[in-house]
């Protein structure tokens, strides 16, 4: 029997598991069973949380199709909430996670705000932009998100030999005014839409700032609720001080045979 809490951050959901005691060792399938929605429990993404030196925890993160992925943000925001209900936190953290060091922080109002690694090549053409936030990330400015076909244009990107042979995830933001971004992502390895990505979003708004310089603030709206980035840009392809801020929400606790 598996015991795990359920949690998502703006629609972006997952499966938290104890692992403090490395008792946990699951396979590709067994996984890719824990997070489908008609057989298992259903999830975007699982991850464990395990103790390593230096550090608060550790951050280990699996995609829906059972593999090891990079960097998830809403995922770790959920991750930091977790912590914080097993008594391994207070209020303040930094973890470990497969991209590096991340510093976070549970606000007053249980939003988490999670620091996400500087971005230091951005690739800017007249309709697209690609860049680096812990997961590498296409984004394609379009006039409606609600009109795309995110699944079929996003498959299709994402399966391009140019990114190839691991794929890249896909956004579509639509420029609400100047400060807030309309994003819907299609992921790898969950291989279709997800209600929201941390990373996604992230790369969105370093991404809609284009080449100048300063501090930023956009307020994101995906799908699955609202997102806030705020980062610095010293240079015009690079940011700093990336923050990620939203709601990690527990859905609900259990135990199920694997």
């Amino acid at each position: 029997m598996l015991n795990f809490v359920k949690y998502q951050g703006a629609g972006n959901d997952f499966i938290l598991i104890d692992n403090r005691d490395k008792s946990v060792s699951l396979n590709t399938a067994q996984i890719a069973f824990l997070c489908d929605r008609r057989f298992g429990i259903g999830a975007d993404g699982l991850m464990l949380l395990e103790l390593t030196d230096g550090f608060d925890f550790k951050m280990v993160y699996f995609n829906s199709d059972g593999n090891e992925s990079t960097m998830c943000g809403n995922g770790g925001r959920c991750i930091v909430a977790f912590a914080a209900r097993l008594g391994v936190i207070k209020t303040k953290t930094i973890f470990l996670a497969i991209d590096g060091s991340h510093a976070a922080e549970i606000l007053e109002n249980g939003n988490v705000q999670l620091k996400m690694q500087d971005v230091e090549s951005i690739k800017l053409q007249s309709d697209i932009a690609i860049l680096n936030t812990g997961s590498p990330h296409y984004i394609q400015w379009v006039p409606e998100c609600k009109n795309v076909d995110v699944f079929g244009t996003g498959r299709s990107i994402r399966n391009k030999d140019e990114f190839q042979p691991k794929g890249i995830n896909v956004n579509f933001v639509e420029r609400a005014n100047d400060n807030k971004l309309i994003v819907r992502t299609y992921e790898r390895g969950v291989e279709d839409e997800t209600l929201s990505c941390g990373t996604g979003v992230t790369a969105a708004a370093i991404a809609s700032s284009g080449t100048a310089t300063g501090t930023f603030n956009y307020d994101i709206e995906t799908p699955g609720g609202a997102l806030n980035v705020q980062f610095e840009k010293h240079g015009q392809l690079s940011a700093r001080n990336v923050y990620l801020t939203g709601p990690a929400v527990q859905v609900f606790e259990g135990a199920i045979e694997v």
